[in-house]
């Protein structure tokens, strides 16, 4: 009696597993859909981006439902498509500010579709940015999230994530080299700078290290007399006089003199 009972439970058991693996299988979306799915999300995803960089209003704001929400590391939360759009047109679209445009990383991008929803992109992005009278620059890295609703045949962002905004790598055209320990020693010691205040130069591993204050940062060489910051688009060049002597060094920010540095000791 007691076989019977546990062989009986064994068949209930498998038919359970066989039923359960059927429905997960009627309920999975085809690689049909899902590429589907994929194409019409990364279509709308490039489409929604060229109406943010164009500040063209009119379309950016037909990407999302009116209970919409906007999370940003930085700026927190955003809720309701009207408030976000008094945003974009005071701040990222306002005629008096910076310009600023958005490019994907390439290969960062994955659809994922939502069964009866809709789908998410995420990817990663940087940021330029072009202020009156100055070249575009790269500003901050970022990671991102859309979740895409489908209802009445019409696809619409609902939410939005924008995070982990990290200042973008800089002079990422130059290269460094190697200087001897010479050459380093030449440019030691203590200077004054007009807006900047007494700034030091001191050697570390193998390197320039500038302070200022609170200020540190660790510089590579270009040249023998130049110098690049790469979490910043600054260049230091070091200046000698007719007897070979450091008299001082040019600070340059996006390739324009920001300051001027003179050695004091």
């Amino acid at each position: 009696m007691i076989a019977t009972t546990q062989a009986k439970n064994i068949i209930l058991l498998c038919l359970f597993i066989v039923l359960s693996n059927n429905l997960l299988i009627a309920q999975s979306p085809s690689n049909t859909d899902t590429d589907s799915v994929k194409n019409t999300i990364l279509k709308l995803d490039q489409e929604f981006w060229k109406s943010y960089n164009t500040c063209d209003i009119e379309t950016f704001k037909t990407f999302f439902i009116q209970d919409f929400e906007f999370y940003h590391d930085k700026g927190g939360l955003t809720a309701g498509l009207d408030h976000m759009m008094e945003l974009v047109k005071s701040g990222l679209c306002g005629s008096e500010n910076p310009r600023v445009r958005r490019e994907v990383i390439e290969g960062s991008v994955n659809v994922y579709p939502l069964r009866n929803y809709g789908a998410i992109i995420s990817g990663e992005h940087r940021f330029y940015i072009t202020e009156k009278g100055k070249k575009e620059r790269l500003t901050e890295v970022a990671k991102f999230t859309h979740v895409w609703q489908h209802n009445d045949k019409k696809w619409k962002m609902t939410r939005v994530l924008s995070y982990d905004h990290q200042p973008a790598p800089q002079n990422t055209d130059k290269k460094e080299i190697s200087v001897t320990d010479e050459i380093l020693a030449q440019y030691l010691g203590t200077y004054q700078a007009p807006k900047t205040g007494t700034v030091v130069v001191s050697k570390k591993d193998n390197l320039l290290q500038i302070t200022a204050g609170k200020m540190e940062m660790i510089v590579y060489p270009q040249s023998k007399n130049l110098f690049f910051h790469k979490q910043s688009p600054l260049t230091f060049e070091f200046v000698k006089d007719a007897q070979d002597t450091t008299i001082k060094f040019i600070v340059r920010e996006n390739g324009n003199i920001a300051e001027e540095a003179k050695k004091v000791k």
